[in-house]
Formats: C-alpha cells, sequence, structure tokens
C-alpha cells in the first residue's frame, strides 16, 4: 500500500509544451521536495501510468477538441494510479453546465443562456459573448455588439453543428476596464489570486492553444472571498475537495461579484503571480497522503 507520493506524473499536450508558465517552478520545487517527476503528454501511447503514484492533469489543453478519447484517458489512468482531480469532478466541471447548479444554490454567477443543438437562441439587449460549453483557452469564444447577431448566428450554427451545447452571456463593462479575478485554492484553503486581462477576438481566430493574456497580482478582498468560498464549499459538498481549484470572478454592473467560471480540470494557477509561498501550498497539496477530500466510494488504487 502506497504510503507517500515518490513518482508523479505532470501531464501536458504536444502543443502546450514550454508554454505553462506554472511547470518551472511547480517542477522545480517537487524535485527538491525528493519527487521524481516526468513531464508526459496525455495521449502518448508508450505512457505507462501504473508506474506513478499520482498523475496530475496540467496543461492538457486541446481536451475540447478531442473529448471522448480525454474522457476514457481520465477512467483509464484512474483505475491503475491516483488522478489528481479525479474523473469524476473533472466531468463536472469541464462543462459550463455547471453554473445553472450554482446559481440554482443562490451563488451569484454570470447570468448565462444554454443552447443545446437545435434550440433556438436570443441575444441579450448590448454587447454578448458566445462560448462553447466545453471550452478551453478561450477558443471559440466571441464577443458581439447589439448590431453582429448575424454573425453571431453564424457562429452558434458552427457550434451546434459540431454537437456543441452553447452559452450566451451578457458582456459587462467591468470585464474591458477591470478584467477577471481567478482565486486559487489549494485543498480548499485559499491560496492567492491575480488579476487576468483577455481581450476576446472574432470567433475562430484565436491561433493556437489560449488566448494572449495578462495577468497581474492582485490581493483577494473579502466580498470576493465570500463569493469564491461559497463555490468550493459546494464543490466539496457535491465531489469531496478538489486537490486545487480556480474560481474566475467579475464585477457585474451594480458592483457586485460573480462567477464567470470554475477551473478543476487543468487550470492556470498563477503561481508568478502568487510567489514562492504559492509554489510550497501546491507542492504540500500534491504530495499530500492520502489526498483530501476524496469523494464517496473513491478509494486509491494498487501500486502497479
Amino acid at each position: 500500500m502506497r504510503t507517500r507520493v515518490e513518482r508523479l506524473a505532470w501531464v501536458t499536450t504536444r502543443a502546450a509544451r514550454g508554454r505553462d508558465e506554472d511547470e518551472p517552478l511547480a517542477l522545480a520545487a517537487l524535485e527538491r521536495a525528493g519527487v521524481r517527476v516526468e513531464v508526459v503528454d496525455w495521449d502518448d501511447p508508450g505512457a505507462r501510468w501504473s508506474r506513478f503514484d499520482r498523475v496530475v492533469v496540467r496543461s492538457a489543453w486541446d481536451y475540447p477538441e478531442r473529448l471522448a478519447e480525454f474522457l476514457r484517458w481520465l477512467d483509464e489512468v484512474d483505475a491503475v494510479s491516483d488522478l489528481v482531480n479525479p474523473p469524476a469532478t473533472v466531468r463536472w466541471s469541464l462543462d459550463k453546465r455547471y453554473l445553472a447548479e450554482l446559481e440554482g444554490a443562490g451563488i451569484p454567477t454570470t447570468p448565462t443562456a444554454f443552447a443545446p443543438p437545435g434550440a433556438p437562441v436570443a441575444f441579450p439587449a448590448g454587447r454578448f459573448v458566445v462560448k462553447p460549453a466545453v471550452g478551453a483557452g478561450s477558443r471559440d469564444a466571441a464577443s458581439y455588439g447589439p448590431d453582429q447577431h448575424e454573425p453571431a448566428r453564424a457562429h452558434v450554427a458552427r457550434l451546434h453543428a459540431a454537437g456543441t451545447v452553447v452559452l450566451v452571456q451578457p458582456f459587462l463593462s467591468s470585464v474591458a476596464a477591470e478584467g477577471e479575478w481567478p482565486l486559487v485554492f489549494f485543498d480548499g484553503v485559499f491560496s492567492h489570486a491575480a488579476n487576468k486581462r483577455v481581450a476576446l477576438p472574432r470567433a475562430g481566430s484565436i491561433d493556437g492553444l489560449f488566448a494572449e493574456e495578462t495577468n497581474t497580482e492582485h490581493v483577494a478582498t473579502e466580498a470576493q472571498l465570500a463569493v469564491a468560498r461559497s463555490v468550493t464549499d459546494l464543490v466539496a459538498r457535491r465531489l469531496g475537495t478538489p486537490t486545487y481549484a480556480r474560481v474566475d470572478l467579475v464585477r457585474d454592473d451594480a458592483g457586485a461579484f460573480r462567477v464567470l467560471e470554475l477551473e478543476l480540470n487543468e487550470p492556470s494557477l498563477f503561481l508568478p503571480q502568487g510567489g514562492a509561498d504559492a509554489v510550497e501550498r501546491l507542492v504540500a497539496a500534491l504530495l499530500r497522503w492520502p489526498p483530501v477530500g476524496r469523494g464517496p466510494g473513491r478509494a486509491a488504487p494498487a501500486a502497479g
């Protein structure tokens, strides 16, 4: 029976290699802690996942385009190693229809309309955003003005043709001026925050895995922490406490904070903005054994 993490797989994908700003900081700290770490592509056919005590999903940023394959991979790895975060958590969080569950629990979220393939779509007054329910790096997300319904409908039709559920949200004016605030949690405990600014391009214009970002340090306010903690508390009750979580907040037109999205799959953790203490907190969470807050019925796999 395993008693500690000695070998760890840091999971990426070929196109993301060298592009994850968290990776060099975390790998150096893990190696200082005496852990043997390998960076492995999630779709590497030669990977033997049973060799690792823990497999950590980090920059597998091409999963939306290969979703069925990625979901199978989650279960295959979880059967032979300890997958972080676990499959049930990843499956729930990679589809942004979880926003309806958060709203139903009384958590303030960005107003969102969901349109599965074949359903009609109504656009809100003013500027708005169209995005897929399963997506990463702002790919296939775009903002439109009130006079751009025709290209917006073409965007929706293209996503529907691919079998994708579409989200439509009002574009909050504060986002252009203030950006978003990612709040990062390790083992359910708040670690650090950042300010993130992304200019949404026109649909289909991102050349690569993600839109360019400008990220800076941020000290979270009590109001921001209250909203983010309501989200992580709900996740802990529903799925168990995730090893890492990121709650992205925006400010609505009335000045209140709302959840834009929740990242439990492969989120950037903004370690450069969190500093050395944030890196050490991540390493402590990744090496904790047994993991904190496993979901009901989840047991550690036998060593392979």
